[in-house]
């Protein structure tokens, strides 16, 4: 198992070193998002809806440096490319979440929504990290 964590990890970080920075990225991003949404509507006085499209923007920018500075290192200029390749994955995870979220409250509609949430962003975060791992910040020479 140490084996494929190392395989998933790239090359010159200690893996939990690297999950740890994933987390703390994916955390802060979350945190920017709740704070620009909150800003936004109590402060400007958005309406939640669009305040909501303009926070997850920010999240997912601000995500897009953190990960790319401390959970993948990419240690090269940022492009136009990678950064689309991100959007296209954190908005593929967010329909990923949405989607489990969903599933579980349509099977089993007695389920907590909070237990729902916590179980599709689980998921969604595996989706997310592999997604970013293998496509947003895959570098030239990585293996398989």
């Amino acid at each position: 198992m140490l084996d494929r964590l190392k395989q998933l990890t790239p090359a010159g970080q200690r893996p939990l070193g690297h999950a740890l920075a994933f987390l703390i990225s994916g955390g802060t991003a979350f945190a920017i998002d709740a704070l620009a949404l909150k800003l936004l509507t109590a402060w400007v006085g958005m309406h939640p809806i669009a305040a909501r499209v303009l926070a997850i923007a920010v999240a997912m920018i601000a995500g897009w440096l953190m990960h790319r500075t401390f959970t993948f290192r990419t240690g090269l200029a940022p492009t136009v490319a990678e950064f689309l390749r991100y959007i296209g994955v954190a908005w593929s995870s967010a329909a990923v979440n949405y989607a489990v979220f969903v599933a579980i409250l349509l099977t089993r509609p007695s389920t907590e929504p909070l237990i729902a949430l916590v179980l599709s962003s689980a998921v969604a975060m595996v989706f997310a990290y592999l997604g970013m791992r293998l496509a947003a910040f895959r570098r030239a020479g990585d293996q398989d």
